[in-house]
Formats: structure tokens, sequence, C-alpha cells
């Protein structure tokens, strides 16, 4: 296509600047001294001189949301690879570059394709012959630099363009509009040298906001659309979309390829700027007849002018690695440690040392005393008569190591049982992490179960014995003398040692003899509370055992993964702006603690 012809516009020197920094290369623009800024440069920009020492201030909101990442990043370092966190220590080395370098400044890069006018159009801006056209450029892989007065030599210092490479403008009205603008305009970002396409990826990472120029044949290029657009539809305010060469267009040509262009960036999710909505500029130029050129200088000025730019690309920066990370930390349904669950664990802990069959064993051996204790004498001497005959059958006992195999297994089917259940609806670093310290708990807990089963099964000291115990015991040991008494007495009868008289030691032997079973059976029917109650405690006892013992080497561990998860979703929440900054959201993940009780 035809270039603009410029004239050739040089302005005058000040008095007190260096000849040598003023000079027309043929192209009409003034070079920078090697090594540096800008500095001698005289006309626009006075207003800029001398202050690249005022660094960019970010609003509180923005800070908020950087320390927020930064804080994520370095909670997850231990759970995400360095792939994954890439991004997000990206944006936050970036970000501090950037506020350290001018805040009054605002950086724009000129991106296109091949053949879209696009150095047409950054010379039309520049408004002298800065950039050759073409096909063929002279600047190969590197980019070319036009600044709007002074101070911005650290911000192209940044982006890697040397200093035979800045340029100014033409002095003027139209370049006071644009004070404080830093142009950039990258090679063909279609371009067959792959060094020319780093270049631009390189670049369009660095600067403030973007110029697309896209012309009537290309402005639906896939390439352009799925490499640079969709991915970066998250910046819209700080993005510009040219159709260029609208000269070449007949008639209302012009307002359907925009209105296609525009539907095409609706499909690509970028917002639009429209009726005073935050979103992308969509314009249409003709770099060749000037059509619409101070349209964009307007937008760009107030673009400068509003000096928010670099923020808007820190924030949507932030978005998209927010975005990437998402996965990583959005929680699924059914998040955390609840009652049920810690419940059941302790249940399958308490099954696996045998609770409730040690209770039923104390119960059993509460209601053995108490049978001994209130018991008819001759019974418990039969009883003892009996052991001392046959010796007891030999019990089948258990092997250990096949008892000890079934204890592990229980002990590791709670422990995966738990894991599970708490790392359900984790993402997977958080969910493996959970599962990790579940793991690591569980060695060594089959041997700590059965010596805490051990101290806490045996009761200490005596059992307690009920107060009606020695009321029982005086009655049998009545009824016996009774019974020992009449006995006697009818001896001595029988030996004519006294009258005869059979009914009183008769009835006396009766009296015994009848009442020594029921007093033992009454005193079974009373034990049953108290055994009931005996042989309760020492399974609670068991129970409350295990239960410390997976709460120490299980819950605690699991629960504190779950707390770290917390406090990254809280960070993570606010690093995208879900919330505001120093607020906790609200989060699916309320019962992620365990409760020591």
């Amino acid at each position: 296509m035809a270039e603009p012809e410029v004239a050739p516009v040089a302005s005058a020197p000040d008095a007190d600047s260096d000849p040598l920094d003023v000079w027309d290369d043929g192209l009409i623009a003034r070079r920078t001294p090697e090594g540096g800024d800008e500095g001698g440069a005289a006309g626009s920009g006075g207003g800029l001189r001398g202050r690249e020492g005022n660094g960019l201030a970010y609003t509180g909101e923005l800070m908020g949301r950087l320390e927020a990442m930064r804080e994520l990043v370095g909670l997850s370092r231990a759970r995400l690879d360095a792939d994954q966190l890439g991004e997000a220590v990206r944006v936050l080395e970036e970000s501090d570059a950037r506020r350290r370098l001018s805040g009054e400044h605002t950086v724009v890069a000129v991106a296109g394709a091949t053949g879209s006018g696009k150095s047409a159009l950054f010379n039309a801006l520049a408004g002298v012959n800065i950039s050759e056209t073409g096909v063929r450029r002279p600047t190969t892989a590197l980019p070319l630099a036009c600044s709007w007065g002074e101070g911005g030599g650290q911000l192209l210092d940044r982006l890697g363009i040397p200093a035979r490479l800045r340029r100014k403008p033409v002095q003027g009205p139209d370049a006071e509009v644009l004070c404080g603008l830093v142009l950039v305009d990258l090679p063909d970002h279609d371009s067959a040298a792959p060094e020319h396409r780093e270049q631009v990826d390189r670049v369009l990472e660095l600067v403030d906001a973007v110029i697309w120029v896209v012309d009537p044949e290309k402005y639906a290029d896939a390439m352009l659309h799925e490499r640079y657009l969709r991915p970066m539809a998250g910046h819209a305010e700080v993005t510009f979309v040219v159709l260029n060469q609208v000269d070449r267009l007949p008639g209302e040509s012009a307002d359907l390829v925009l209105d296609d262009l525009r539907r095409l960036l609706d499909e690509d999710g970028v917002a639009l700027g429209e009726h005073g909505e935050a979103g992308a500029a969509v314009l249409a130029v003709s770099a060749l007849s000037g059509t619409g050129i101070g349209e964009l200088r307007d937008c760009l000025g107030q673009l400068v002018r509003e000096r928010e730019a670099a923020a808007r690309r820190v924030a949507a920066d932030l978005d998209a690695a927010a975005a990437g990370l998402r996965p990583m930390y959005e929680p699924g349904p059914g998040v955390g440690l609840s009652e049920e669950t810690r419940e059941e664990f302790g249940a399958l802990l308490a099954d696996s040392v045998g609770a409730h069959a040690a209770g039923q064993t104390a119960e059993r051996a509460w209601r053995r005393n108490a049978g001994r204790a209130c018991g008819t004498p001759w019974l418990r001497l039969w009883q003892w008569a009996r052991s001392r005959q046959a010796p007891p059958a030999e019990e089948s006992t258990p092997d250990p190591a096949e008892a000890e195999a079934t204890a592990r297994q229980r002990v590791e089917q709670a422990v995966r049982t738990l894991s599970d259940q708490a790392s359900q609806g984790l993402p997977a670093p958080w969910a493996q992490a959970v599962r990790e310290a579940a793991a690591r708990g569980a060695d060594g807990m089959p041997e700590a179960l059965d010596q805490l089963s051990a101290a806490s099964a045996e009761p200490e000291g005596a059992p307690p014995r009920p107060g009606w115990w020695p009321a029982a015991v005086l009655a049998q040991a009545a009824m016996t003398l009774l019974q020992v008494v009449g006995a006697l007495w009818l001896l001595a009868q029988i030996a004519q040692v006294c009258p005869p008289n059979l009914g009183v030691p008769a009835l006396l032997m009766v009296v015994g003899i009848a009442t020594g079973p029921c007093v033992e059976w009454i005193c079974r029917i009373a034990a049953r509370g108290p055994a009931r109650r005996y042989g309760a405690e020492a399974e609670r006892r068991l129970r409350e055992a295990a239960a410390a013992c997976g709460r120490a080497r299980v819950l605690d561990p699991v629960a504190a993964e779950l707390l770290r998860y917390r406090e990254v979703r809280e960070q993570y929440a606010r690093a995208a702006g879900k919330v505001p900054s120093g607020t906790v959201p609200p989060s699916r993940v309320g019962e992620l603690s365990t409760t020591r009780r």
C-alpha cells in the first residue's frame, strides 16, 4: 500500500542545548544520546522533565492484591511446582519493576500483522517518518520507540530498546496532547522470523497498553485472535483495536467491517468500551488520509492524562494469573473435617483396639467379683474344689502376628477413610498433602494404640465396691451361721447331749439354706447396673485413648494442612479481587480444623 508522506518539519533546538543532540538523520527525528535518557531535548513535555524519579503509585486495593498474591506464592511453594507458580511470580516481579519507574509516563505498544499499516500509523501519530514502512524493516527483530516528553529512559531500558532506536516526535500542538506517552512500534507478530515473534511476546508483557492494528483483509486472522486477543481479553481496558486502511472500503463497507470486528472481539471475550463502559476502544482510521487519527490521538491523550494504564495493566495481569491458579485453590463441595468424620474415625480406631470387647470383659469381671463376694460360701467352696480337681480348659489364643496384622489393616482402613473424606473437594495438590499427612501419622499407630489400650484398659487401683456389698456379705455369713448352728444342735440332740427338740434346729437350717441363694440372686440383680457402668467406663477409657492417639498422629496434621489450605484460599480470594483487601472471604471450608475435646 502507499505510505503517508509527512512533511519534514524539524523543530529548533533550545539555546542551551547541545547542537549535536538535534540533527536530521533523514527520518526527520531526533535521536537520543547513547546510553540513557532523552535528556537535552527541547519542546514538549516540559512538565515531565526530570520527573523520572517519581515512581508509579498503586491504589491501596491493588497493593493489597499484590501483597496477597505474594503471600499466596510463599505459602504455596511447598505444594505447587515452579511452573504452576511461574506466571504469578512473573506478575509480581514485573509489577514491582514497573512501580519503581516513572508513574507519569504511559508505555503503549503498536502491534499488528504484516501489511496492516502498523508502522504507517506509528508515523502518523509521531507526525514524522520514524519507522520505515514495508515488508522488510531496517530494525529487524528490535522494536522502535518514540517518547513525548522527558524522563522515560528507564522505561525503555526495561523494554530492552537501545538508545539508537529511540526517537522524538515532531513538536507541535498535537505533541502536547500526548505529553508523557512512550510509543513502541513492534515487529510484525506474524513474521516468518521467530526472533521477531519473540520480541513481540516479550514487549507485550511489559507495556502498559496495546494498540492492535488490523486491516480490512486480515482483521479476522485466526493467529491474532487465538494467540493474542483471546488470551488477553481481560486486558480490555488497556487495549485499542484500530481498523486501519478504511479509505480502501467503499460506501458503508467500513461500518460493516467494523461491526464484524466488534462481533469477533465479543466472541473472544473482549469487553468493548462503548456507551461509557470500561473496555477496549475500537476505532476506524486511515494512516494514509488521516481519517480517525485525531480521535485515536485524543484517546491516547486521555489515557496518558489519567495515568492509570500501568495500574490497570497490573490488575489485569493479576486477574489472568489468578484465573490460571483457580484450579489449584478453588474447592469443591464438602471440603473439611466434619464432626461426623471425626467421630467415625475415632469409632474405627476404637474398634481396631477392641474397645467394646474390653468393656464387656470388664463388665463380666465385675459380675464375677460380685458373685464371689455375695454368693453362698458352700457354692464358692464347691467351685474352688472343682477348679482344683479339673484344670481349666486351655483357651484358644489368637496368633500375635495375625492379630497385629488385623489391627494394622483396621488402622490403615480408618486412616484411609479419614484422608479420603478430608481431601474430598480439595484441589489436587492440597488433597495430596492431606493424604500424605495422614499416611505419615499412620506409621507406628498400631503399636502406639496397643500401648495406650494396655495402659487404659486396666483401672487405677481396686474397682469400686457398692455400699450394699458388706450388707450382702454379712447376710450370707449370718445365713451360714444359722445353718451351722442348726446342724450342731441336731447333732447334739442325736448324741443326747441336749433334750430333743427337732423343730427349732430344723427351722434354723431351712432358713439358712433357703435365704442364702435368695440373697445371692438379689445381689446378682443389683449387680447388673454397676457392672454395666463399670464396663462402659472401661470402654470409654479405651475409646478416649484411641481417639487421643488418632488426634495427635493423624487428625492434627490433617487439620494443619486444611488450615494451611484455608489460609492460601483466603489469600487467593484477595489476590483475585473477590473480596476487599483485609477482609476474610466467605468460604465453604468453615469446618477445616479439628476440635480438641
